[in-house]
């Protein structure tokens, strides 16, 4: 019989995958219980088994007035106990017995968040979805699944342990389809560069159901990291693409360079440049026209990846609207706002450095005003330009002057004298005499 028994125990300690020494603890437990409901049974007493023998007894000891064991143990073993105690031995072994299972479950995947498990749909509905993994199932909430993704029943599907509670059921693995560590996760089982630590991925962006974007970086100069990713024919990528139900995936270089970066992360986009700003976190990207709303991506999608890409903030303009804003920046504005008057209930012109408030009629007066002494003053320099201009040049008579200029280049050429009383147009007999020299020269060719 105690053969038997020891066997039995070993047997189920093979099909529970629990250890032998946790099954004679738990039965040794179960025996105890069961003797403490046995009347005349003593307070303080406790059961141990012979392992070899599977001979079990029972010991006790008196207890004094403050509840501590006082005197020597004695066998208290009732001659009958095997046949009184089997019943209630065997409710609390099974009590036992599925606490050591579910103590040997939670074990198994309390450290393993982050990781990536495969399971089989076995319920689902609107608020979850239940993932059978063998020993234990995973749940999966309406929050963590994809869009618009209705797995098939009895469907195989690969997620991403989110949590391991541990409760009085047993322990409750929650599993997510959306998280950005999923897509890691896969590269890792095709990507042999990737597990093996050659290839990194930096950063991960993503949109479950439509695109993700992952920066990976070589620590071998030899290897490129996107070419690892993507491998021959895009057959590495394509099996992750097809795990995520056709999800799109934009793999780039990472790069320590920030505006190299940026311009990679707003791919297929080209960029012209990247202004970033260190104190805000932010930087101005500037794109060709042609090429605006391929940066932003639909609905602001390729910007917005690009953005959790980097941790930068993106402002995308043209090539257009950045000329535009340098052109007014250049312009002095006036500094204020433009408030509600509590007692009138108008608009009024609120300086910043804390003058006098302007209705629109008086801010219309000041604007004209100033709009009026800009012409005079354009004006007044104009004005001034063209007097100096007189003031530098010759007085009223300069043709006079231009014509006694010219009269000795007549005498040059052997034409007579201008004469000095000759009308303003006397350039035209200067022009005659300068013809004739080319036409002396015709004839004497």
């Amino acid at each position: 019989m105690n053969a038997e028994m020891l066997e039995a125990l070993q047997a189920l300690a093979a099909e529970r995958g629990i250890s032998v020494d946790a099954l004679f603890a738990a039965l040794a437990d179960a025996l105890e219980s069961a003797y403490k409901r046995m009347p005349g049974a003593h307070e303080y007493a406790w059961v141990t088994i012979d392992p070899d023998t599977m001979e079990f007894r029972v010991y006790a000891q008196d207890l004094d007035e403050d509840g501590e064991p006082i005197g020597d143990e004695y066998d208290v073993t009732p001659d009958n106990f095997g046949r009184i105690a089997a019943q209630t031995a065997r409710q609390v072994m099974s009590q036992r017995i599925r606490e050591f299972e579910r103590e040997l479950k939670y074990e198994e995947y309390a450290g393993r968040e982050g990781d990536i498990v495969t399971g089989m749909v076995q319920q689902t509905d609107a608020r979850y979805t239940l993932l059978d993994l063998g020993r234990v199932e995973a749940l999966l909430p309406q929050s963590e699944q994809v869009p618009y993704e209705r797995p098939d029943p009895n469907a195989r599907l690969k997620a991403y342990i989110v949590e391991v509670r541990k409760t009085a059921k047993g322990p409750q693995i929650v599993v997510s389809r959306t998280h950005p560590g999923l897509v890691k996760r896969l590269f890792e089982l095709e990507v042999p560069e990737i597990a093996d630590g050659v290839v990194e991925i930096k950063a991960c962006a993503r949109e479950p159901g439509h695109r993700t974007k992952i920066a990976v970086w070589s620590n071998d100069p030899n290897v490129d990291p996107v070419g690892a990713c993507v491998g021959a024919r895009g057959a590495r990528v394509r099996q992750v693409v097809n795990e995520l139900h056709g999800e799109k995936i934009d793999i780039i270089p990472f790069s320590e360079d920030l505006e190299e970066y940026i311009t990679k992360a707003l791919s297929p986009a080209k960029v012209t440049e990247v202004r970033p700003d260190y104190e805000t976190g932010d930087c101005d990207v500037i794109v060709p026209d042609y090429q605006l709303s391929l940066a932003i991506g639909k609905e602001g999608q390729n910007a917005r990846l690009a953005s959790r890409l980097t941790g930068w903030g993106i402002n995308i303009k043209s090539e257009s609207q950045a000329e535009a804003e340098a052109a007014y920046g250049d312009v002095e504005w006036a500094e204020g706002e433009w408030v509600t008057d509590p007692e009138t209930g108008e608009q009024v012109w609120k300086p910043a450095d804390g003058g006098e408030a302007l209705s629109a009629a008086e801010w219309s007066e000041v604007v004209a005003e100033a709009t009026t002494d800009g012409a005079e003053n354009s004006a007044d320099e104009d004005g001034g330009d063209e007097a100096a201009g007189e003031t530098a040049g010759q007085p009223d008579d300069a043709p006079a002057a231009d014509a006694d200029a010219e009269a000795p280049a007549a005498d040059a050429d052997g034409d007579a004298p201008a004469d000095a009383d000759a009308p303003a147009d006397a350039d035209a007999p200067a022009d005659a005499d300068a013809e004739a020299p080319a036409a002396d020269d015709e004839a004497a060719g």
